[in-house]
């Protein structure tokens, strides 16, 4: 069994975390494992990133814990449209 890295222990706790945290507010989950799903296909080589990744979570993990959060808002990129 390969053992893990530090910055791989702290996502899988990071990870973990999030899933307890989301898990008494409807809808979190799906979301919480897609954007998981979607930032595993980071290149392991590209620790600055994932590093910024891990401390961007970790803010957004204290959002979600707060008893007051009741939805989750997210910026989407769309293409400019000319009228």
């Amino acid at each position: 069994m390969a053992r893990h890295s530090k910055l791989q222990k702290q996502v899988l706790s990071l990870y973990r975390n999030f899933l307890r945290a989301g898990k008494d507010k409807p809808g979190f989950l799906p979301r919480i494992r897609a954007e998981f799903r979607k930032n595993a296909q980071i290149p392991r080589t590209d620790v600055m990133y994932i590093e910024y990744l891990v401390r961007r979570g970790q803010r957004q993990l204290e959002q979600l814990r707060d008893v007051h959060t009741k939805q989750m808002g997210a910026f989407v990129k769309t293409k400019w449209e000319d009228r």
